[in-house]
């Protein structure tokens, strides 16, 4: 005969108890940053494969509100294929299968994801294929998506960069035209010699307005 069976309870919970209260979720961090243990990978700022003819490259400087450099922020990339896709590929964080170390990306295949952090002048460089419009969204002008961490921030920031040479996706882009041009013109990267393109994050604008805050993105 069938025999009923009860499902075990977690330790510390009788059987018939009301379900336990859902965990509060981990506060942001305050100290810091932690940015260089773990995150960077090699190669995270190679999103190009090896050896691509299109590469270009886009360097820039993080700065305070002081206007002085931050030697450890940590930039993410995210952009569409060439086709406009979406999906990426596997391949920016493939490990050593013998020690687990992370050994970066295979250098074939375009995964559409960055990850770079400034150095001691509070520089990065990345290399990587021509932004494209996302897919679906012909209203778009191309652009890199980019979260940036850094300290004193509890929350990451996202921005996008955009290109110069797209002026009149640009002119059309919902996001550029609903801001003023002075604002707009801070997402905007310039050309910096041929395939290069010099793109800075202002973190907060200084006190005597030389550098303008770069805008940042909240997403609903």
């Amino acid at each position: 005969m069938p025999r009923a069976t009860t499902r075990p309870q977690p330790a510390g919970r009788e059987p018939g108890a009301a379900p336990a209260a859902p965990l509060a979720p981990t506060p942001s961090q305050t100290i810091g940053p932690f940015f260089g243990y773990a995150l960077p990978f090699p190669g995270g700022g190679q999103i190009a494969p090896a050896g691509h003819p299109d590469t270009v490259t886009v360097h820039g400087l993080v700065r305070d509100g002081t206007g002085a450099p931050v030697p450890d922020a940590l930039l993410e990339f995210w952009q569409a294929g060439p086709d406009g896709s979406l999906t990426g590929a596997p391949g920016s964080l493939r490990r050593d299968p013998a020690t687990g170390a992370v050994i970066g990306r295979d250098g074939l295949d375009f995964t559409g994801f960055g990850r770079v952090p400034t150095d001691a002048d509070g520089r990065y460089v990345l290399r990587t294929l021509p932004a494209t419009a996302p897919a679906g969204r012909p209203d778009a002008a191309p652009y890199l998506a980019v979260c940036v961490f850094a300290r004193g921030l509890l929350h990451h920031l996202a921005t996008r960069v955009y290109f110069p040479e797209h002026a009149t996706a640009n002119a059309a882009d919902p996001l550029l035209a609903q801001l003023p041009t002075e604002r707009a013109r801070t997402l905007l990267a310039r050309a910096d010699g041929p395939g290069r393109y010099r793109f800075d994050v202002q973190l907060q604008q200084t006190a005597d307005g030389t550098h303008e805050e770069t805008v940042f993105l909240a997403f609903r």
